[in-house]
């Protein structure tokens, strides 16, 4: 087993396959690092490929206090995997939680990153409804906690936008749930006041992903409700942003869609690798109203 250690000390199981440009898969709250099977097995074939687990899921280290998690820890943790793997630069997928991670990686640390692709970011950052997530995100901290992860898990996996991987892959919703029922209890509690909770919403970043100049892919399922609009947000507001949306799917993309997913993650990287994934073309203005006289 591979572990890398972060700047504060705390050791990140790893693992990689397959020869290269690399791409790091950072995996969402509700998985782990099993959870891009579907992509490693996949991509291995072309790429150095890596998947990790988050500092608070097994078997990495799983810090007792909250305050030693936090969405700048997730980003930088992201760089103490690529550097103990000898990685310099690679492209870095997200999902959700991870997703958030893969932009904050960009914005930290844009010199090692080839591309980003956000997939299902987007789950809170709405301003109108920060209050309310907050207070969930505390309401699942808390359920954890007193719960456990194994009574806790059944509830969870069956969420608004997790239900469409439940009705469309019944096989691969159980594995899901019941990985999510291994997690650490109080991980998972700490990850979701510590990251989840207290990091910023993407609008409050709108200067910062102006500036950015990297790649980025952005994916989301048609209803997972509370990722479309801050999705658009991104693809609008980053320079060189694509925005992919998956029909009647919700938030477990690369899960509950893995050949939509591995071909739309194919096409962008090798586009990025040819050069051809430019900034918006400047006649594509979306406040121009076309003249037919």
């Amino acid at each position: 087993m591979a572990f890398a250690t972060t700047d504060d000390g705390v050791k990140l199981f790893y693992e990689t396959a397959g020869t290269g440009s690399a791409i790091v898969f950072v995996h969402e709250f509700g998985g782990n690092h099993w959870s891009w099977e579907p992509q490693m097995n996949f991509f291995a074939r072309r790429h150095r490929c890596v998947t990790f687990a988050a500092r608070g899921f097994p078997p990495s280290d799983i810090p007792e206090d909250d305050a030693a998690y936090s969405q700048a820890h997730a980003a930088d943790d992201v760089i103490a995997v690529m550097d103990a793997a000898g990685i310099d630069k690679a492209h870095v997928v997200g999902l959700s939680m991870g997703g958030f991670a893969a932009l904050h990686v960009g914005l930290r640390h844009p010199g090692r990153v080839l591309s980003i692709v956000a997939a299902g970011a987007g789950y809170g950052a709405e301003k109108e409804h920060e209050d309310y997530f907050r207070g969930i995100s505390e309401q699942v901290a808390r359920n954890f906690r007193e719960l456990g992860a194994k009574s806790f898990a059944p509830t969870y996996a069956e969420g608004a936008s997790r239900v469409q991987f439940q009705a469309k892959d019944p096989r691969g919703w159980q594995l899901f749930a019941d990985r999510l029922a291994q997690h650490s209890s109080i991980g998972a509690a700490n990850t979701m006041i510590g990251v989840q909770m207290r990091r910023p919403s993407l609008y409050d970043l709108a200067d910062e992903f102006r500036r950015m100049q990297l790649p980025v892919l952005v994916m989301v399922g048609d209803e997972d409700d509370h990722c479309l609009r801050p999705g658009m947000f991104l693809k609008l507001t980053i320079p060189r942003c694509g925005f992919a949306v998956f029909p009647k799917s919700g938030h477990t993309l690369n899960l509950e869609e893995p050949e939509l997913f591995n071909r739309l993650l194919a096409e962008f990287v090798a586009q990025v690798e040819a050069g051809q994934w430019g900034p918006r073309d400047p006649r594509a203005n979306p406040a121009q109203i076309m003249r037919t006289d």
